[in-house]
């Protein structure tokens, strides 16, 4: 093997240039050749691929989205463009793949392994919604991003004594709202993975105000409702004063964290040395602080990403 291709797909999330980073870097250390591809699946089968230079990598480690960009590009589903994908490949002397991206970028490279193409899967996406792995590169940032924003939105609802429900992304995983939710305090979290009671919800805002707390914060995954709909039934059991916003992208930019820069390092060294073990048609991730490699095709067909519901129970044991 001499060359690899390297491509980042789906939503943005902060930590995937970090990873770009580590795959080209330990690619270019170990004798090989490293080519960007850029727009995702569309620039693959368009030939937007241009050979990576190591001097210009550090200046990337510390930013924010993805420097190869990415597209939406619903023709890869079809398989004469996912094997038009792999002409040009050939064409450019690749001979292996490393995709960085959520679920939808991993089924490109589950297909592109069942047509023979060496292909491993890096989890990068702000949801942590990836079966093989704890956690995601990006999850970290964008859970401390809408941390800070709970926490001033925190400051406005006990200055005027107001409930705000608070929308975060997540549209089939409550792993944002979960975390930011306890890191905040939140009243209440809620979730795609659990059954949830409005009106209990209410009930409990209710109750806090007679024993003396005259805010909340309620904390909603975009996959339940939008925070407009939840406010809009939260006020029929209730004179709450409530106000609804949506933190949106906002959660997806930025500078990464120091956990999503290491993890990015990590796992992107990883996807190279067992391409250099001759090992391919991977999900790689990390279990227990521990590497993990998986098949990319057992792993998106057999098995799903598992939220950790327990911290609801958390979060009702230690608030207010």
């Amino acid at each position: 093997m001499k060359r690899i291709g390297i491509l980042t797909s789906g939503g943005d999330a902060a930590g995937m240039n970090a990873a770009v980073r580590a795959i080209a870097r330990s690619a270019m250390n170990a004798g090989l050749e490293a080519y960007g591809i850029n727009y995702g699946y569309k620039g693959l089968v368009e030939g937007n691929i241009f050979k990576m230079e190591s001097t210009k990598l550090d200046e990337i480690v510390n930013r924010g989205g993805t420097i190869l960009y990415s597209a939406r590009y619903p023709e890869f589903a079809e398989k004469e463009t996912q094997l038009k994908g792999i002409e040009v490949l050939n064409k450019f002397g690749i001979e292996a793949l490393v995709v960085i991206g959520g679920d939808g970028s991993y089924h490109g490279a589950e297909k592109l392994t069942m047509h023979g193409f060496n292909s491993i899967g890096v989890p990068g996406t702000i949801d942590n919604d990836i079966p093989g792995t704890d956690f995601t590169i990006g999850f970290d940032t964008a859970a401390n991003v809408a941390t800070e924003a709970l926490d001033r939105i925190n400051d406005t609802a006990t200055s005027h004594q107001r409930v705000f429900v608070v929308e975060v992304m997540g549209r089939g995983a409550g792993d944002i709202a979960l975390w930011s939710g306890i890191a905040a305090a939140a009243d209440a979290i809620v979730i795609p993975e659990r059954e949830y009671d409005i009106e209990a919800i209410a009930n409990k805002l209710t109750e806090n105000r007679k024993n003396g707390k005259d805010h909340g914060l309620i904390v909603v995954a975009e996959g339940v409702m939008t925070a407009a709909e939840f406010k809009e039934k939260l006020d029929q059991y209730g004179d709450f004063d409530s106000r609804a916003v949506t933190l949106a992208h906002v959660q997806r930019g930025g500078v990464p964290t120091t956990k999503d820069r290491v993890l990015a390092a990590r796992l992107g060294d990883y996807a190279i040395q067992l391409l250099l073990e001759g090992k391919g048609g991977l999900a790689i991730g990390i279990h227990d602080n521990k590497l993990v490699a998986t098949d990319i095709i057992d792993t998106l067909e057999n098995h799903k990403h598992q939220t950790d519901v327990s911290l609801l129970d958390l979060n009702d044991r230690i608030r207010f």
